[in-house]
């Protein structure tokens, strides 16, 4: 974005002229691993439960303050991208009480489709959507799985809370990279700023960064693995700090 700035200058026996000249404000693109937002959000603002309008604002919100940066420079928003899957919403059958549940009228479908219809409203904001692959099965929750192989907990004592439909999120990170591909070998940004916490990005970083891209990490103050920090070009978390 060309943006028109001016200046007087003194040149000797000639009177004061104003001068204009242009200056390219850098564009930058943030992208959300919605999975890790909503479970720092969630974890930093202690909430039991999320408003759809208010999560998509306080996003929106703490995506912007990304573009006031060091020195006072400013960077324009090419586009804020947020990642995450569908909700799930077929029926199934509880194995241990064999009761019927039906995904779309739990919570947290409610929630997602809402908080979607509003991400859809902000300015310059993008859904960029996997999927949630359906593996057929209901799996024992980690904690419950250790108190049984401890004999703290017998089989016949498990409850239907204790166990969870199995699937996987798929085509989300692959998304991310092309994503990050793209705009870095279309030369459509300047800077990058990714939301997340895991290391699937590094290749997708790699490839920014030798093409000249500023590549940002914002954690959301979640600590990462050491090795990330040669693979990024500064680390930033714009949400406030977790109390200690």
């Amino acid at each position: 974005m060309l943006t028109a700035k001016y200046s007087h200058i003194q040149i000797a026996g000639m009177p004061t002229r104003e001068l204009f000249f242009y200056t390219m404000k850098k564009k930058t693109a943030i992208l959300v691993d919605g999975g890790l937002f909503l479970k720092r959000y969630r974890s930093i603002n202690k909430l039991k439960h999320l408003d759809p309008e208010k999560t998509a604002k306080d996003l929106w919100e703490m995506c912007l303050k990304h573009l006031s940066q060091a020195k006072a420079e400013n960077f324009d928003l090419y586009r804020i991208f947020y990642y995450d899957c569908l909700p799930y919403s077929k029926k199934h059958h509880n194995p241990v009480t064999g009761k019927a549940i039906d995904f779309s009228r739990t919570p947290q479908y409610q929630f997602q489709v809402a908080f979607f219809e509003e991400l859809k409203k902000k300015r310059k904001v993008a859904l960029r959507l996997g999927i949630l692959e359906d593996k057929n099965r209901w799996i024992i929750k980690p904690g419950i799985t250790k108190d049984l192989l401890s004999k703290k907990l017998k089989i016949e004592e498990l409850t239907e809370d204790d166990v969870q439909f199995d699937f996987t999120q798929k085509m989300v990170d692959i998304k991310i990279g092309l994503d990050i591909a793209s705009m870095t070998l279309k030369r459509q940004v300047d800077q990058i700023i990714l939301i997340s916490g895991d290391s699937d990005f590094v290749p997708a970083a790699k490839l920014a960064r030798r093409e000249g891209i500023d590549f940002l990490l914002d954690p959301m103050w979640n600590p990462i693995k050491p090795h990330l920090f040669e693979h990024i070009d500064g680390l930033v978390s714009k949400i406030k700090r977790p109390e200690s």
